[in-house]
């Protein structure tokens, strides 16, 4: 399966102004069965949400929709949105025959992201052409209990918005979540500033060894890469490694 990682440079808080943005990265872009986009991939990572966040139905969502459909592909990112009395960060993956989402379970309040969004409480894997992904946002890369294979899914798609002060910790936390899940790791960082930090990406493609299939660093660009059921069907039965792993219950 082909797939296109997108590190995009948002502009703070224009849904319009980031999907135009979009619409010139991709214009040149190959063919792929999926496209991933950032965190709040037509905002900024906003914790204070009144004001920013889309109102239903999103314009970024309308716009997947018809990218979805144009491209014949699935397409995967975060938005901020208003639904009802609450706000949530929801992670969408849209195909020409529809869409999923998944909001995110582990909201970061070290920048007070719990007081205004809502937490989602359902883990997430969606099929798509032959492939199992597990979806999660940003902060949650860190909660590996959360995360663990059990069997269940071959892929993992993280899209966020996670700055240059932390970058080491994106950088070995996105290789080790593809090491101890014997899986491949869709790690989608933005790149650029907001108004309270600053993004270098690091935007990758990792396989089940942790090793890095495309890469994109300290520049807007895609990561292209292509994902291989046959090789990761021959490192499971060469190294069964989740034979071995603990039993345990998801944490409600």
């Amino acid at each position: 399966m082909k797939v296109v990682l997108v590190q995009q440079d948002i502009v703070w808080s224009n849904p319009q102004a980031n999907i135009d943005r979009l619409e010139a990265l991709l214009s040149e872009a190959p063919q792929a069965d999926l496209f991933v986009l950032p965190e709040m991939f037509t905002t900024g990572f906003a914790t204070a949400p009144e004001g920013v966040a889309e109102e239903m139905p999103a314009r970024g969502l309308l716009w997947m929709r018809e990218f979805a459909r144009r491209r014949d592909c699935a397409v995967a990112g975060s938005i901020a949105v208003h639904e009802g009395d609450h706000y949530c960060n929801r992670l969408y993956f849209v195909t020409p025959e529809g869409e999923t989402y998944y909001d995110k379970r582990h909201l970061f309040t070290y920048s007070g992201e719990d007081k205004t969004f809502k937490a989602g409480q359902e883990r997430k894997i969606v099929e798509w052409r032959g492939w199992k992904i597990l979806l999660l946002v940003c902060y949650d890369l860190r909660f590996p209990v959360w995360i663990r294979n059990r069997g269940d899914y071959d892929a993992i798609i993280n899209v966020a918005n996670w700055p240059t002060v932390r970058q080491t910790a994106w950088d070995t936390l996105c290789r080790a979540r593809a090491i101890e899940n014997t899986c491949y790791m869709l790690a989608v960082n933005r790149f650029g500033s907001d108004p309270k930090c600053e993004y270098e990406g690091n935007t990758a493609l990792y396989d089940p060894y942790g090793e890095i299939i495309s890469n994109v660093r300290g520049r807007e660009g895609l990561a292209i890469g292509e994902l291989d059921k046959d090789f990761l069907n021959a490192y499971h039965a060469k190294f069964p490694v989740m034979e071995d792993a603990d039993e345990f219950e998801l944490l409600k």
